[in-house]
């Protein structure tokens, strides 16, 4: 019963305005994704606008438009992270401690952290194709970046400052309690510091799309779910240090690999 009042409840306008968003990003990320050729040749979008959007190599689109790109997959792939942050704040909002608008500025509080990593990430990315590192579609072409940044990501996972923040994202309710303040703007400074918390939780994560490939719509995918699995309470606990292990041999086996490829 309690999970058909949560499908219910998310039935609700707020509700169905995040999923629109997270699902109009993952839209765009795959119109991205398709090789400009492909979009010429079948021609799905008319507009120069969407042409020109759907470029995002580095030579072509520029920072700006790479911080865009960053910006929408940010948006898609860490809006169902939060997952159990929002449903507890809608659990508020339903015994009145908290309101609808509210629920909206608690989201944009939480992009707006990811909107500042994304120029972070698209000036990385620039920066590291300019060096030949990366692919114009922003995949590695080097081991040796491929296997330190799965090697860092690994390690990142037995920190104490990604178990303090995952502390925070598995049980939202203790985050609200401390965090709550009884001001105009206090659901802002809240997705503010929610984001924050996110980003300590995931960045090293998110950097491994220049492993996999930025544009890999595939290789997302599967990094958005294992994202939101470690925030879940019971399955996440069992998973951040199994991962780390993981990523630290797989990036070992690729460094060695690229050894071995030079003897």
């Amino acid at each position: 019963m309690q999970i058909v009042a949560r499908i219910r409840q998310m039935a609700a306008p707020h509700w169905l305005a995040l999923f629109s968003l997270v699902a109009a990003g993952w839209v765009l990320l795959y119109a991205m994704a398709v090789p400009a050729d492909q979009l010429e040749l079948a021609q799905i979008y008319g507009a120069e606008f969407w042409r020109s959007l759907c470029v995002v190599s580095p030579d072509n689109a520029g920072f700006w438009g790479l911080t865009a790109m960053w910006a929408i997959m940010s948006a898609a792939m860490m809006a169902p992270t939060a997952l159990p942050a929002l449903t507890t704040y809608d659990d508020m909002i339903a015994s009145g401690a908290a309101s609808k608008q509210g629920f909206a500025e608690l989201i944009g509080g939480y992009l707006a952290i990811w909107l500042g990593f994304s120029f972070l990430a698209a000036g990385a990315q620039i920066g590291l194709y300019k060096l030949g590192l990366l692919s114009p579609m922003g995949q590695s072409v080097s081991v040796w970046l491929s296997g330190a940044l799965l090697i860092g990501a690994g390690l990142y996972q037995f920190s104490a400052l990604k178990d303090a923040c995952l502390s925070k994202c598995r049980q939202p309710i203790g985050f609200f309690m401390q965090y709550w303040r009884d001001t105009r703007w206090n659901a802002v400074a809240l997705g503010l510091r929610l984001g924050a918390v996110c980003l300590g939780c995931c960045w090293a994560l998110m950097l491994l799309g220049f492993v996999g490939g930025v544009m890999n719509i595939a290789f997302m995918g599967l990094a958005t779910l294992v994202m939101i699995f470690e925030k879940l309470p019971e399955l996440g606990r069992h998973i951040t240090k199994p991962l780390g292990w993981g990523l630290m041999i797989l990036g070992l086996a690729i460094m060695t690999n690229g050894v071995l490829t030079l003897i």
